[in-house]
C-alpha cells in the first residue's frame, strides 16, 4: 500500500451546536442508571459553573482527543465564553490543534491487522484508530523552532510561549478553526506545564542546540505561578477534566499553592471528570475527586466522575450546557490579559492568612 492508501479519510470535528436535542437527552438521562445518571449530573454541575457569576471555569484536557474530533468542541467552548482557562497536555495543542491549524489533517485509520513497519516506513504515525503524517508533524515542529528564534530570548511560561503561537497563527493559520488562535483572540489562558513532552519540544531543543549560548527556555515553575494568581484573582473556581494527568493534578494544586503562599482561599467549588481509569491502580488519573477533597483540592458538595471515554461523554455534556445557554449571560473574564499586565501586584485581592 502506498502512503496515499492510508492517509485519505479524514476525521471530521463533531459540532455540538447542530444538536439541540441533546438537553432533552442527558436530562432523561438523569432518570436512569449507572454511567447515564453519572453524566446527567456532571452536566448540570458544569450548567452551574456556567451560571454562578462569581466562578471561573478552567477546563483541564489529556489524551489523544483532538485527533479523535474532538477539537470543535473545546473551539466553541472558548468561543462562546464557557471556559475561562484551559490547562492541557502538549500533545492536543501543539501537535493536533496548531498541527491543524498549519493546514494539516488527521485521518481514519484502524488498529486490527494493520502492519506497524510498514507504517513507519511510510512515516506514517498512529493512534489507535488514527493516522498522522510523520513528515507534515515535522513542518509543525519546524514552526515552534521558526517562532522561538524570533522571541526574545529569556524564560517564558508555557502560557506566554504558547500566545506567540497564538500570534502567529493571526496571520499564518490556514484552518482558523483552532483552540490556540481561539483562545489567542478571546485572550483565554492556556498552560502547558509538561510543555516539552510533545512536538514542540523538538523545536525547543532544535532552537537551543543552535543558539546555544543565548535562548529562550520554559519555566514550569513559572506556569504554576501564574495559574496560583489566577486562582487568588478567581477566588471562586470550577474545574472540567476531560481525562487525567499532569493537567488534572497541576490544577488541583493550585489551592494549596496559594495557602503555601499565605492566601485563605476556598477548595475549587465544582468539579467534574471524564475518565476511563481505573480507581483501584491508585494513579492520579483514576483518583476521585473526594479523595482530593483530603488534600484540600475540592470541594465535595458539587462534584461528579463519570466512567466513560471522551469522545462519547465530552460531546453530550458539553452540548448539554451550549444548548441550555447560560454561557450568553457570562462575562469574559480575559485572563491572558491581566496575567500580561496587572498580575504582579496581588495585594488586595485576598486577605493574607500570613
Amino acid at each position: 500500500m502506498k502512503k496515499s492508501d492510508y492517509l485519505k479519510d479524514e476525521i471530521k470535528h463533531i459540532d455540538i451546536k447542530k444538536y439541540n436535542g441533546v438537553v432533552a437527552m442527558v436530562d432523561a438521562m438523569g432518570d436512569m442508571a449507572f454511567s447515564a445518571r453519572e453524566l446527567s449530573r456532571a452536566a448540570k454541575i458544569y450548567d452551574m459553573m456556567i451560571k454562578d457569576k462569581s466562578c471561573s471555569v478552567i477546563l483541564t484536557l489529556a489524551g489523544s482527543i483532538f485527533s479523535a474530533g474532538l477539537k470543535k468542541v473545546v473551539y466553541d467552548m472558548i468561543m462562546n465564553n464557557m471556559v475561562d482557562a484551559i490547562v492541557s497536555t502538549g500533545a492536543l495543542i501543539v501537535d493536533q490543534d496548531f498541527f491543524e491549524a498549519l493546514g494539516f489533517k488527521h485521518y481514519k485509520g484502524w488498529w486490527n491487522n494493520i502492519n506497524d513497519n510498514e507504517l513507519r516506513d511510510l512515516h506514517i504515525d498512529r493512534i489507535y484508530d488514527t493516522f498522522i503524517d510523520e513528515d507534515e508533524l515535522r513542518i509543525c515542529d519546524e514552526t515552534v523552532h521558526k517562532i522561538a528564534d524570533s522571541l526574545e530570548k529569556r524564560p517564558y511560561s508555557s502560557r506566554e510561549f504558547i500566545e506567540e503561537m497564538g500570534r502567529y497563527l493571526v496571520k499564518n493559520a490556514k484552518n482558523k478553526e483552532s483552540v490556540v488562535l481561539a483562545a489567542y483572540k478571546k485572550r483565554v489562558p492556556i498552560f502547558v506545564p509538561a510543555f516539552s513532552d510533545c512536538s514542540a519540544g523538538f523545536g525547543l531543543i532544535e532552537h537551543q542546540w543552535k543558539n546555544p549560548e543565548e535562548h529562550l527556555s520554559l519555566d514550569s515553575a513559572k506556569d504554576f505561578l501564574e495559574l496560583t494568581k489566577l486562582k487568588i484573582k478567581a477566588k471562586e473556581t470550577g474545574i472540567f477534566m476531560v481525562s487525567g494527568g499532569v493537567p488534572k493534578n497541576f490544577t488541583q494544586d493550585v489551592v494549596v499553592a496559594t495557602d503555601v503562599l499565605g492566601y485563605d482561599l476556598p477548595m475549587h467549588k465544582y468539579a467534574v471528570q471524564i475518565t476511563v481509569a481505573d480507581v483501584r491502580d491508585g494513579a492520579l488519573s483514576s483518583s476521585t475527586l473526594k479523595e482530593a477533597s483530603s488534600w484540600g483540592k475540592v470541594d465535595t458538595s458539587f462534584e461528579q466522575m463519570v466512567y466513560s471515554e471522551a469522545t462519547l461523554a465530552l460531546p453530550l455534556i458539553a452540548g448539554y450546557v451550549y444548548h441550555k445557554g447560560s454561557w450568553r449571560n457570562r462575562k469574559e473574564k480575559k485572563y491572558s490579559d491581566w496575567l500580561n499586565t496587572d498580575a504582579k501586584d496581588l495585594n488586595g485581592l485576598v486577605k493574607s492568612t500570613r
